[in-house]
């Protein structure tokens, strides 16, 4: 056992005994002294088996959560109170390494032994310690910089169903945050696939944006409780690179509604009432607890892009509302652009962003960010009309928009890096002012004599007269 860990000889007599056993709900009374509140439990028979107490049943009893398989687990087995929280590694040494909920690794490189360890669950940063200040975090992908820009130390969320390129699209925001900005990225994965965690540490290991990023984890397979946790663990390391390193960090979650969901089985085996749609009672609670460690501070700032999973796409789901309500940055991606090429599939119609007004981006931005909207917007009004009557019904002022709005749609498309295999086209990083100078070209009509197909999958606007 590490030497951080090693409990002192009072805890060390501070020993349980297992009551009951309801699959990873288990119940011990403590004689002696009761555990606190997400206290570490571990069996002294079986070390594998480790527990976090979740509430006190009596002045004796506790009831806790297993984040490890409880096989051999019985009642009358004696349980150790570790006497602190779960804790996890901080330190510049967990770059390019790839970490379960325990801090253990997980990439076959060997065992990690530097960093400081520090328990998972700890306060927000007070009122008085973050900053206001409202600034742009350029990202290299149009269609968001554009029409729905992302705030240093905000939260942007990725809305969509399954299969619709949400992860596709953080993997592209850790390639271009390397390209663009000093500081370190954290990929955290709820509930993730072992075939997309494998397949993501081999492209940004190929990619060269490893040795800037920390990856941690928690697999499908693993216990509710290790699930829940493993956000707060990603959330503890990020806020050693902001407050200790002074770094920006950018912090990518894959995805946040399965920290909903681990939370919602957590919630049923400890007994709660459900309450709308079959969520905890605490669903609200649960997810400030996480969001709002994401912020400014005068350190530096943690940047959140969270996928967000929408059940059946049905944003009126608790679970997406509640998220809403923490996000200043909506990407909502379709899976009708998607049917029709568009990637990435990003809607400019329902994507938004608080940081869009001429206070923050500037009024160029914002006109520019405005004129494409209302082209688009009146583009898919029309839509109805020329599928069932066709273009020569138009007027030649709706024709214009019709054809405007075409090449603003292709024009928003991009290549990325990390699909350069699947697709055959070269990843292009475009800049926010090359993005802008595109689209108001567009606006003015200088490409109404190119061909649709010649702003498709291009970077800046000037490559369109190459093709």
């Amino acid at each position: 056992m590490r030497t951080s860990e090693t409990p002192t000889r009072a805890d060390q007599e501070n020993l349980g005994e297992v009551i009951a056993v309801r699959g990873s709900v288990i119940d011990i009374r403590f004689l002696q002294k009761i555990p606190l509140i997400h206290n570490k439990l571990q069996s002294v028979d079986n070390h594998g088996i480790l527990l976090e107490v979740l509430a006190h049943l009596d002045h004796e009893t506790v009831r806790g959560i297993a984040l490890t398989p409880v096989q051999g687990l019985a009642r009358g087995s004696a349980m150790l109170d570790t006497g602190h929280p779960f804790t996890v590694p901080t330190g510049n040494c967990l770059l390019g390494r790839m970490f379960n909920v325990f801090g253990e690794t997980i990439d076959g490189n060997g065992e990690l032994h530097c960093g400081e360890w520090r328990p998972v669950h700890s306060k927000p940063p007070s009122l008085i310690q973050r900053v206001t200040s409202q600034e742009i975090y350029t990202t290299g992908i149009k269609v968001i910089d554009v029409l729905a820009p992302i705030e240093r130390g905000g939260k942007a969320g990725l809305f969509g169903g399954a299969g619709v390129g949400k992860t596709v699209l953080i993997t592209e925001m850790i390639n271009n945050m390397v390209g663009t900005h000093e500081g370190v990225s954290i990929f955290c994965g709820i509930g993730e696939r072992c075939r997309e965690a494998e397949e993501l540490y081999h492209e940004m290991k190929k990619t060269g944006v490893l040795d800037k990023t920390v990856m941690i984890l928690s697999q499908m397979n693993e216990s509710p409780g290790a699930r829940f946790l493993v956000g707060h663990a990603a959330l503890t390391i990020a806020e050693y690179f902001r407050d200790d390193q002074k770094k920006d960090v950018l912090l990518l979650i894959d995805n946040i509604f399965r920290y909903i969901q681990a939370g919602t089985e957590v919630s049923g085996l400890l007994g709660q009432i459900p309450s709308r749609v079959g969520y905890q009672p605490t669903l609200g609670t649960e997810l400030a607890q996480l969001e709002e460690r994401i912020c400014n501070t005068a350190n530096g700032a943690i940047t959140s892009v969270q996928a967000v999973y929408v059940p059946a796409d049905d944003f009126t789901d608790p679970s997406a509302v509640h998220t809403f309500a923490h996000l200043s940055t909506l990407i909502v991606l379709s899976r009708k652009r998607a049917g029709e090429g568009l990637y990435p599939a990003i809607d400019p119609l329902e994507s938004g962003s608080k940081m869009l007004n001429p206070g923050i981006v500037g009024r160029r931005h914002y006109d520019i960010a405005q004129a494409v909207r209302k082209n688009l917007a009146e583009y898919k009004e029309l839509r109805d009309i020329i599928a069932m009557l066709g273009m020569e019904e138009l007027s030649a002022h709706d024709r214009a928009i019709v054809y405007r709005a075409r090449r603003l749609e292709r024009f928003l498309t991009q290549p990325f890096f990390t699909t350069e295999q699947f697709t055959g086209h070269t990843g292009r990083m475009v800049s926010l002012d090359d993005a802008l100078e595109g689209c108001e070209r567009i606006l003015n009509d200088e490409f109404s004599d190119y061909p649709e197909s010649s702003l498709y999958m291009i970077g800046k606007i000037d490559e369109a007269r190459k093709t």
